[in-house]
């Protein structure tokens, strides 16, 4: 057999089937209202939860997308930290 018939394709991303069985089916990871997809996993000692579409949501807000997107936190600004222009 030749180095040539022994090719294989690689891909740098995983194909995963689709977490979400339910109905009406989550919203998408890139969707915006990704956050109100079901939870699927709930670890509050550690910070994380899994989402059904794949997303991971951390305490802080911020998000980790099943692509590898980074999705910095966003915490609502609090009374004290809202400025207002003069």
């Amino acid at each position: 057999m030749s180095a040539k018939s022994r090719r294989t394709s690689t891909t740098t991303q995983r194909k995963n089937p689709p977490m979400c069985q339910h109905q009406p089916a989550c919203p998408t990871a890139d969707s915006a209202d990704r956050e109100a997809a079901r939870l699927t996993a709930h670890h509050p000692e550690q910070g994380w939860s899994l989402l059904c579409n794949g997303v991971l949501l951390f305490e802080d807000t911020g998000e980790l997308l099943p692509d590898g997107q980074i999705i910095a936190p966003h915490r609502p600004l609090t009374a004290g930290q809202v400025t207002t222009a003069a």
